[in-house]
This record gives structure tokens, sequence and C-alpha cells, in this order.
């Protein structure tokens, strides 16, 4: 017998009716299927611990898109230890928020199917899988049949499925169905104090429970260390080293350089994006940076080393990801080519996105420089961007975001940037959870602000200011630290990491 509960809710308050017996109570599943005909909001969670796990999720999501879920949010990927049985592999873990018009048994079928479809069959229970898929929950309905029970029983017990479901939320509840969802909790304080009853994020990084991003083949865990990523231009013009590193010979003993100083990452860029610059076309630029990055990618120096590509055009994006580029580092979010997200989602990437108002040319302006509260417009503006570039397929886990110093900022704007990364990541909280612990970059570096606050009007004098804007920065949070002096700053920000560490610790 199958029986729905359809919860009286609103944002101010919850309360129950009772089950609608004459409407809901059913002998059979097609009954209620015709209930819930119209579009619904479904969360569902993502496992996998047998095969490419990754690999085992981009397909889940590509499946899902083909049954008729749409996906409209992503939480963050977790890599946690296995519960229940725990011989077997770690498992990855995440969840989604998606639309559909099945009844919730044909959602049940639906997901059986895709599990079916990537290699699931019948084993052990709680036993290594290549996928698992759980519907947590389903619009505003409580639901139990002889198949599915909704919410899911084992929500509150499992903190691998109540991290992900939490990202999915936004700190503010946005809407009736979010309303209801907390309703639903074990707890009468909602999903949040359940979350903070179980441990909230003092059990990221413990319980072997970590939060990555992938990269490559690995899976790249923020919270261990500050990554240094060491600049390399390739233009004529750029402000701090135009025309330096075009010859490729220069480029590779510059990388170099940096590697041997400590660089994680190094961020190639072939069109300048300093204020008023022009925009060269996509073939220039590929032509200034495929022969160095192809070089790059085959120095033994950058074994373990991460590439990012500084591109606006999606075409570069492409090519470069193509030649051995590990991210794609976009100062527009998206905003300068239509097609960037729908590449980069179907490159499976990280995507650098990064706030800016115009384009190098105009940011500058007067216009784009108005702002009621910097880090609250930034944090909104790079959330709706970043919230197009997830409904293209790009999927929260693969986000990093750049609150963009120096790009239609001025110089009180960037110290507010700077001192602000906590108020950027709460404003965003309000939205998302999830994006709010995405790892956020900072680049500070050289830039015309401190040359202002210093009275250094040559930008390789900055050097100095850019250690204590990136201390600044990283004691507030950042997780990146683009920088044109790796040397220093990578004993910066050692520094900062020894200090966070003895104050969590």
């Amino acid at each position: 017998m199958n029986i729905l509960k359809h919860p009286i809710i609103s944002r101010r308050g919850f309360r129950y009716g009772g089950a609608l017996q004459s409407s809901f109570i059913h002998s059979s599943q097609d009954a209620v299927l015709e209930v819930c005909s119209r579009e619904q909001e479904v969360v569902i969670a993502l496992g996998s611990n047998v095969g490419d796990r990754l690999q085992n999720f981009n397909g889940a999501l590509q499946l899902m898109k083909k049954a008729g879920i749409h996906i409209t949010r992503h939480a963050c990927l977790y890599e946690t230890a296995p519960a229940y049985v725990t011989n077997q592999p770690q498992f990855l873990n995440s969840a989604v928020r998606a639309v559909t018009k099945l009844g919730p048994h044909e959602l049940l079928s639906a997901v059986k199917n895709i599990e079916k479809q990537l290699g699931r069959t019948a084993g052990i229970r709680y036993g290594p899988r290549p996928i698992d898929l759980d519907i947590l929950l389903y619009g505003r309905y409580k639901i139990h049949s002889d198949t599915l029970t909704v919410p899911h029983e084992r929500i509150w017990e499992r903190p691998f499925v109540l991290a992900p479901l939490i990202d999915l939320l936004g700190s503010d509840v946005d809407t009736d169905d979010v309303a209801c969802w907390h309703s639903l909790a074990a707890d009468r304080g909602g999903l949040f104090e359940l979350w903070e009853k179980m441990g909230g994020e003092s059990l990221i990084g413990k319980e072997g429970m970590r939060r990555v991003l992938p990269i490559g083949n690995n899976l790249w865990d923020w919270s261990c260390k500050t990554s240094i990523m060491g600049v390399l231009n390739l233009t004529p013009d750029s402000f701090s080293d135009g025309g330096k590193f075009q010859p490729i010979e220069a480029a590779v003993s510059q990388v170099r350089s940096m590697v041997s100083d400590g660089a994680d990452m190094i961020d190639i860029g072939a069109q300048s994006t300093r204020p008023m610059a022009p925009m060269i076309s996509v073939e220039e630029e590929l032509d200034r940076l495929v022969p160095v990055l192809e070089a790059v990618t085959g120095m033994p120096e950058m074994s373990g080393k991460l590439i990012s590509v500084d591109t606006f055009y999606s075409e570069v994006a492409l090519e470069a990801v193509k030649r051995g580029a590990h991210i794609v580092n976009d100062v527009s979010a998206g905003q300068l080519d239509p097609q960037m997200h729908r590449v980069v989602a179907q490159l499976k990437v990280p995507y650098i996105a990064m706030h800016m108002r115009g384009d190098p040319s105009t940011m500058q302006n007067n216009e784009n420089l108005q702002y009621d509260d910097v880090c609250n417009e930034i944090a909104s503006e790079l959330h709706s961007r970043i919230r197009d570039a997830e409904l293209s397929g790009i999927p929260a886990w693969r986000i990093i975001v750049d609150p963009g110093i120096g790009f239609s900022k001025n110089t009180k704007q960037n110290l507010e940037i700077l001192g602000g990364v906590p108020k950027i990541r709460a404003e965003i909280a309000r939205r998302s959870l999830g994006l709010s612990h995405a790892p956020m970059l900072i680049g500070p570096s050289r830039k015309k602000f401190l040359g202002e606050v210093c009275s250094q009007p040559i930008a390789t004098k900055r050097d100095p200011a850019t250690v204590a804007a990136v201390t600044i920065g990283v004691l507030g949070g950042a997780n990146i630290a683009r920088v044109h002096n790796v040397r220093d700053n990578v004993d910066a920000v050692r520094l900062c990491d020894a200090m966070l560490k003895e104050k969590t610790s």
C-alpha cells in the first residue's frame, strides 16, 4: 500500500495536515503517480566506490538528464570511509537538486535503471557498488510504500548523506519546498540544527570524510594547505612583465624557476586583461599560447604540478585542455563568451569563475565601480554567474571562486575584498552553502592599488605589499594565491597555514 502525506507548509512556520487518505492511500503505484503529475523538486544522493568513481558520477548525471531529471544544483564532492561494511574501498558521495515530472515511483524506476546501466548488480547490503542513487526528498511529500520511503529513512544518521544535502540549501530558507524539507527533519530545529548536532563542519577532514575537488586523475583537498599559483604572462603588454616571457625558452626558464621556488600551479595567459587592454582574436591568442603550453607540459619538473589556462575564449580553453591544461581560469565567469560554460562542462575540468563587470576595456569606468556593498554585491553577482554555469552542466564540485581583485574595483574596494573574504563566503552561503565552501583564489599580485597604498609606481617593486595582501587573504580563508613572485609568497602562506592550523587545534 502507498501512502503520501502532503505537509501544509510555509516559510514562516511548519505545520502538518494529516494523511489525506481519501485521495492519497492507494493500492497501486499508478494511482499515486497521477496525483503527482506536476513538476516536483527532488533531492537525489549519489555514491560510488567501485571502478572510476568520478566517471560513474558523470555517467549518472548524463543519464538523469535523459530520463527527465533536470539538475539545478550540485553539492560538494566528498570522499568518505565506508559505513556498516567497512572492509571495502572509500566512497565518493554527493547529491543534486533537480526538477522532474516523474511521479515518485516512476522516479525510483528511473534511478534504478540508471544504476543498472552503470553496472550495478545485486550484492551485499551496504557493500561495494559502482553507483548508488537514493531519493532523499520528493517535493513536499512524505511517501511510504513497499518499495519507497521518502524522506530516505537513514538521512538523519549518515554524515556522508546529510553534508551534501546541506550543501544544496542556502542559509536563507528561500522556497516553501526548502521550508518543508526542514520541517521533515528528525530534529525540531530543522536540517541545520540536525547537522550541527551531528558535528557539522567539524566532521569535514575528520571521521573519514573530506571535501574534495577532482583535478585530472586526483582528488584535491584544498583544506590541507594554501596553494601557490605562479603567473606566466605570454603577452607583450601585461602591466607587470609584458614581453619578458614570450620566447619559449624564456617561458620554460620562468616556469622552472617558479616550480623550484614552490609553485603548485602555473597559470598561463596569452591575452592581457589589464585595464584598457584591447582584445586579441582567438587565433592570435592560440598562436602565443600553444607552443609554450606544449613545451611546459613536456617539462619533467611539471610532474605533479597543475597548469591553468587564463582565457575568456571557449575555443582557447578547449585547445588548451586538449594539450594538457588542467584548469580553465576565466576572468569573465562566462560573460565574454556564451559558449564557455557549455565547453567547460564537456571538458569536465575545474573552472575558476572570477568576478568582473564589463570587459578589460570598460571594467574601470565609473559605472562599473559603483557598489553599495562591494563584498555582498560580488557574492551576489558571482553566485548568479556560477548558477548559470551549473545549469550548463558544470557541477559545484568543479568550481573555484575568485572575487576579482583589481577588476572593476578601485583601491578602497580592493582593500575591502582583502579583508572581506569571510563576508563574501557568508553572503554566498545565504544562497548556496555548497558554493560557499568552494576553494577561493585571490590575485592581488603587484596590482595598482598596492602601488597607490605604498607609493610604488613600478609594478615589480610591489612584491612586499603583495606578500602582505596574500597574508591577509589567506588568514581570512583564501585557498589559492595567484602571484608573480613565488618564492616570497610560499613562505608567507606556510606561516599562515601554520597559524590557521594552530588556531583550529
